[in-house]
């Protein structure tokens, strides 16, 4: 094996002066690498020899060659082909010792090929056969960037050879493995000398451009080249001004300029882009306040090229109402004993006609005795489950049935799933597979709505937490949250002391005045994003009012079965069983 480093000039790389835009393609180091094996099959086929060539900005900055012994006889036709006989490569150093120094020469560099997808399956599978981990490099296919600058009247074929001779290569290309690297190397700077005055100026742009995009999606770029490197929120406008998208971004400026590229494959968000005018944009400290103020400006300005979180109002709750005798009530606003939200109105039946058979059945009986009316307001879909046996008739059991709906919202009793998992099970054990199946569907949906609501509950007493996260480059993210809302948010630089922030923060936060719901007046998108922020790895509570705790009869203690309940759903919708 032979590794050699120069420091010579190719006359193509004088053409590459680009503006710095993320790393630019000047800067980037590229192992253009080609293969010589003994057939197609990166599975049944071996390598029989190894060519690469590192380049940065023109300049090569080394070479690795080395035939390849495969432990078996290589192919007539491959020796016609490559020169390479048997008897070349008796005595050469096997895969399992050649890959790892190539590894080692292309490593953070990004890996070029003509048909890339060819060597890299073969490069793949010996280091899978030699028990090695494939470090999943960045990889450039010269073939498909060939493709996308080349008319089919410049290049009918995109064969390296045709390629070398369209460019007239110092280098020819010879089916061997260094001298097809060193051709590929001036082909990849002659193209990408096409693509540099079309705004292709690193490598994320460049494999962005791969796909087509139309002149008119490219020539708007120029919008995104005032935004920030930082998080926040972006809004694209119309011709009127009106607000068409909003989204998130960790990185404003390079999140927007891809929808100026061939990574934006949404026919949606072309359209959004042909009628856009400008771009405002909201700085924010953080991913979550940057999340925070997306789904308020989502709700304030319903722009027609979201398709999520614009209209909060059309959930459904399920409530008890405020009555003598107090039944089940589906309504779009939530009440002071609530349980939601739900996307749909039949998904809020469902799980209300669950709740009213096996918490508010004694109320449905009881109203009957008490007054002889067979009307039964405990049970506003599904049908009456009067009739059915085992309900006693007390007014003490009747009067205290809305307490063990409210304890099962608030998680002050599980006992109902209990009995819930307790029917399922002797349906089970009397073979009754179906009748149990339908009821554990139900209340695995009973369960995932009382979590949901006392998960996000929880986090919507408290009235103030304050809540800190190690930031990626260093210093810290904070976030004031008031009755599940983000009051205040911000970060200390690395170095810095947080506490000075941290009461800044507290000093200059919104204030919030809750109402009496279960969420305390805050939308549920909103509690449920900074919910998983909390969450998330690293965080940690640097004050509290006080305890942020679920209940400890909540649903959450059915998580477990709940989980095993939905997938056993799952695989009988997979195997038709449900059919």
């Amino acid at each position: 094996m032979t590794v050699r480093r120069s420091a010579t000039r190719t006359a193509a790389g004088q053409q590459l002066s680009f503006d710095e835009l993320d790393v630019s393609l000047r800067d980037t180091t590229f192992v253009v690498v080609d293969l010589e094996t003994t057939g197609g099959s990166a599975a049944e086929d071996a390598i029989t020899e190894i060519g690469a060539v590192k380049v940065r900005g023109g300049e090569v900055l080394g070479e690795l060659a080395t035939l390849v012994d495969p432990g078996r006889s290589i192919p007539t036709y491959v020796v016609e082909l490559t020169g390479i006989t048997t008897a070349m490569v008796v005595g050469a150093p096997r895969i399992e010792q050649v890959l790892p120094s190539f590894l080692e020469f292309s490593r953070d560099c990004v890996l070029v090929a003509h048909n890339a997808g060819f060597d890299m399956s073969f490069l793949r599978a010996a280091a899978e056969r030699a028990d090695l981990t494939w470090p999943k490099p960045r990889v450039l296919c010269t073939v498909k960037l060939a493709r996308r600058v080349l008319t089919r009247e410049e290049a009918p074929s995109v064969r390296l050879s045709a390629l070398a001779s369209l460019f007239r290569v110092d280098n020819q290309p010879t089916h061997r493995a260094l001298d097809d690297a060193r051709a590929t190397v001036e082909v990849l700077h002659e193209l990408i000398g096409r693509v540099g005055n079309q705004g292709v100026h690193s490598y994320t742009e460049l494999i962005d451009y791969l796909p087509h995009v139309s002149a008119g999606q490219r020539a708007k770029r120029f919008l995104a080249g005032n935004l920030p490197r930082t998080p926040g929120v972006y809004l694209f406008r119309g011709p009127s001004d009106e607000v068409l998208y909003i989204g998130t971004a960790v990185n404003l400026q390079r999140r927007v300029r891809n929808y100026f590229t061939g990574s934006e494959t949404r026919g949606r968000m072309k359209e959004m882009v042909a009628l856009a005018t400008r771009i405002d944009h909201v700085e924010c400290a953080h991913a979550l306040e940057a999340g925070v103020r997306e789904l308020r400006l989502l709700v304030a300005h319903a722009p027609p090229y979201n398709r999520r979180s614009k209209f909060p109002k059309r959930a459904w709750w399920i409530s008890l109402t405020a009555e003598a005798f107090p039944r089940l009530s589906i309504t779009r606003t939530a009440g002071s004993d609530a349980l939601g939200p739900f996307g749909s109105r039949a998904d809020a039946a469902a799980v209300a006609d669950t709740i009213a058979e096996y918490c508010a059945l004694r109320t449905c009986s009881r109203r009957i005795a008490h007054d002889g009316r067979h009307d039964c307001p405990a049970v506003p879909v599904g049908g009456c489950p009067a009739s059915r046996p085992g309900a006693a008739l007390d007014a003490e059991t009747y009067r205290s049935a809305p307490e063990a709906v409210r304890a099962l919202m608030t998680g002050g009793a599980d006992d109902r799933i209990a009995e819930l998992h307790d029917h399922i099970e002797r349906l089970a054990a009397d073979e009754l597979f179906e009748s149990a199946a339908r009821l554990r569907d139900r209340a695995a949906a009973l369960i995932r709505a009382l979590r949901r609501v006392q998960r996000l509950a929880a986090l919507a007493t408290v009235e103030q937490l304050v809540a800190a996260r190690p930031a990626f480059e260093g210093g810290w993210e904070f976030a004031v949250i008031r009755h599940g809302r983000l009051a205040s948010a911000g970060r200390s630089p690395r170095g810095a002391a947080p506490m000075p922030v941290v009461e800044a923060l507290i000093a200059a936060a919104e204030t919030v005045m809750p109402d009496e719901t279960p969420l305390r007046g805050a939308a549920p998108e909103e509690v449920a994003l900074i919910a998983r922020w909390l969450e998330g790895s690293g965080t940690r509570i640097v004050t509290t009012t006080e305890g942020y705790r679920e209940p400890a009869y909540g649903a959450g203690r059915w998580l477990e079965w709940s989980g095993l309940a939905e997938d056993a759903a799952q695989s009988e919708r997979r195997f038709g069983w449900d059919q």
